[in-house]
């Protein structure tokens, strides 16, 4: 094995503590930086990939996860987001089935364990990557580094640019990926266990990696890095190359290449294996991918649109920097980074191109000493801690694909590690220089306490929408998204005044942002402001054509305006975009059925019925339409028909009910009006209806009873109080028949 250096941990102001207290101090802080997040509700993503997402039911076949995306879309779809993730998906299936639906709790209970376990496990890679690979005679591994690789996994433990990938459910991607990616890593380590000399290796631990990574990648994409890490390893740690030496050689081409130890033990033939791997999981992906790349938008990616390579450069170098301050100050952190959160760079003036001079004067010394230090342990450290911050980055990084998002604190999960030890081996150097231990201790003590502060008050405020989208407004202000998600949350909670004011502020700061013009015309419409809210539409539909959504809301509005051809028109384009639009149909029935055109309006709701078979409004109105139109026999069937497929629907027993007791089925229709009003005790109009049954029935105390409790829930109700008043004239007259 590789002979590992043991002078990075020389005098290094930590205690020494034995390995299981080590791991079990790591695992205790990660969960406590986390754990408050335990009780929190499904937020912003979690919505689309969890709640909305059919591949977690129990009637969606097994198999179909492995033809769908990440949020339950086939993936030949040109509308998927080509996020291949099985395993993630069948993890929230897993815990949908136990919890029996939709409780958050178990789904971010797991995160924190899988976060724990991580943390744990990487005590162990860091004491590697930090102080080489080195075995016992027994085949038990040494750890040279035992203070270092504490600190690397503390910073790693408590970094708050973690807690989205934790507090959020759909972090769990990144927690899955992470957890096989660091397994490929020891498990490749574990090839050269038994061996004495490097020459020899384990094939089938070498094969277990590569599986391992493939594991890894149908996680998250970014699992696959991790084979070219190992090869990293391989070549730095295991065979000790030194890098500018080759490169060197290949430039001069150099004929004692060939005696070089890359052609010896083993290590060709281990990275040809990687390779194949690697090749073999990426073409079985794109072949399951079916067609070719996501396509996103402009406000998912601004600089991957701009017309300049130039702009195009600066901005995704801007980007890097932008991900590189959140791994060193972690202090802003925002839900989602898009949409004028970021503005472009447009010209060398601007003051932010600093940032980019500042990262790669970093990145390039540090890349300079990885290269042409002497000292061979820190070239050894800074190859690997280079290779584990970029390598696992560049999937995000846009030079291989376009991505859809510009800043996803999420996707720096894997990358901190190169980061964290990076840092560790700076405090390292440091420490050697400070005479002042007691003051260098403080310092990291206060970096781990603010750390682990800071954690505690960010996954907090991922415990609900209202909170995530409010925290962000003061770290992304020009972010039309934001505004859009706490109106949006807002207008959910029924506060529809403030909602307007945040939807109107992200139509500014985005005019072409369709989502928020078609929820902000929703409102206006509901509040009867039909002017504003149909060009509102008409302007969405205008930028986006296809906005199914749109032209159906356009279509309500126009209903109301009394344009009803431009109303049915809307409704048609809306379904010709969206084939499956069992609402678009319910409100064209409602157009029907206001134009007086019955057949029409039952052949839309059937339609509605037949694409959504609880659509409960569509199955309603078309009892209630047979029944105003006499047609009794087949509005009682209707209604028996919905009844068997949403049994414990009040509004549709009571719809049932009424059609039943004008067809003098007197049992059956008092049995449905006390079900449907056990289900909805306060409803006025149930038991005034019950009374009306009554009446025609002869049970005239009965009616009585229910008439007077219709008349005290609702006592506006002018047909209840003119039946109830014909009753008591018929129950003053019959008592005073009887009195005579």
């Amino acid at each position: 094995m590789a002979q590992a250096e043991g002078n990075l941990d020389h005098d290094l102001p930590l205690l020494l503590l034995p390995p299981y207290w080590a791991k079990t101090v790591v695992g205790l802080l990660s969960v406590v930086c986390f754990v408050n997040s335990y009780d929190g509700d499904f937020v912003f993503d979690d919505s689309e990939a969890i709640i909305n997402n059919k591949d977690l039911r129990a009637e969606t076949p097994i198999g179909d996860l492995w033809h769908h995306d990440f949020w339950g879309s086939k993936l030949s779809s040109n509308t998927s987001h080509k996020s291949y993730r099985p395993l993630t998906v069948l993890t929230f299936r897993i815990n949908y089935h136990l919890a029996g639906g939709f409780h958050p709790l178990g789904f971010h209970i797991i995160n924190i364990i899988l976060h724990c376990v991580i943390s744990v496990l990487i005590v162990d890679v860091f004491s590697i990557l930090l102080g080489g690979l080195q075995y016992t005679s027994k085949g038990r591994r040494l750890n040279f580094v035992p203070k270092s690789s504490l600190l690397a996994a503390l910073l790693f433990a408590v970094h708050p640019v973690h807690t989205e990938c934790i507090a959020g459910i759909v972090g769990r991607a990144d927690l899955l990926c992470a957890l096989f990616f660091l397994l490929s890593f020891l498990v490749y380590c574990k090839s050269f266990r038994e061996s004495k000399e490097r020459s020899h290796f384990s094939t089938a631990w070498v094969l277990l990696s590569v599986l391992l990574g493939a594991t890894a990648m149908l996680c998250k994409e970014q699992g696959i890095t991790i084979l070219g890490l190992n090869a990293l390893f391989d070549a730095v740690v295991i065979n000790k190359l030194n890098i500018l030496e080759i490169l060197l050689k290949i430039l001069r081409k150099d004929k004692s290449l060939e005696s070089l130890v890359v052609f010896k033990k083993g290590l060709l033939f281990r990275m040809t294996f990687l390779l194949s791997g690697g090749a073999t999981a990426l073409y079985v992906r794109w072949r399951i991918m079916g067609t070719g790349p996501p396509a996103f938008t402009e406000v998912d990616n601004p600089a991957s649109f701009a017309d300049s390579p130039l702009v195009r450069a600066i901005n995704y170098n801007y980007y890097y920097s932008l991900n590189a301050w959140l791994l060193l100050c972690p202090w802003w952190l925002c839900f989602d980074w898009s949409m004028g959160c970021v503005p472009l760079i447009k010209s060398v003036s601007d003051w932010r191109i600093i940032a980019l001079g500042v990262l790669w004067f970093c990145l390039i010394a540090l890349m300079c000493q990885a290269l042409c230090s002497e000292d061979s342990q820190k070239r050894r450290i800074l190859t690997l801690g280079l290779g584990f911050l970029i390598i696992p980055f560049l999937p995000a990084s846009n030079l291989f694909f376009r991505v859809g998002f510009v800043v996803a604190e999420r996707v720096t999960y894997l990358p901190s590690i190169g980061y964290c030890m990076l840092i560790t081996y700076g405090f390292s150097l440091l420490n050697k220089q400070v005479k002042n231990k007691k003051l260098l201790v403080a310092a990291l003590l206060g970096l781990l306490v603010i750390n682990v502060w800071r954690c505690v008050i960010r996954s907090n405020q991922w415990r609900s929408e209202e909170r995530l989208f409010r925290s962000a407004l003061s770290v992304c202000p020009l972010n039309a998204k934001v505004h859009y998600n706490v109106g949006k949350n807002l207008a959910d909670k029924g506060n529809q005044t403030a909602a307007i004011n945040y939807y109107r502020e992200a139509v500014r700061l985005n005019p072409k942002y369709v989502h928020a013009m078609n929820n902000l015309g929703n409102i206006l419409k509901e509040r009867n402001e039909l002017q504003e809210a149909e060009e509102l539409l008409l302007l969405a539909v205008q930028i986006q054509p296809d906005f199914a959504a749109a032209w159906m809301n356009l279509g309500i509005v126009q209903n109301s305006l009394r344009r009803y051809e431009e109303a049915e028109q809307s409704y048609w384009t809306a379904i010709r975009h969206r084939k499956k639009y069992p609402d678009c149909y319910y409100n064209l029935g409602r157009l029907y059925a206001d134009l007086n055109r019955h057949i029409d309006a039952l052949n839309a709701w059937r339609n509605a019925t037949v694409l959504k078979p609880q659509h409960s409004l569509a199955w309603n109105n078309m009892i209630i339409l047979l029944d105003n139109t006499g047609n009794l026999a087949q509005a009682e069937a209707v209604g028996r028909e919905a009844l068997e497929l949403i049994p414990n629907d009040h509004s549709l027993m009571f719809s049932l009910a009424n059609v039943l007791g004008k067809s003098q089925k007197y049992k059956e229709s008092e049995a449905l009006f006390h079900k449907a009003i056990k289900a909805n005790p306060s409803a006025a109009s149930y038991h005034g209806n019950l009374a009306v049954l009554y009446h025609r029935w002869g049970n005239l105390d009965l009616a009585k009873k229910h008439y007077e409790v219709s008349l005290k829930l609702d006592p506006t109700a002018a047909g209840t109080r003119e039946n109830y008043s014909l009753l008591k004239r018929k129950l003053d007259q019959l008592q005073k028949r009887g009195d005579v």
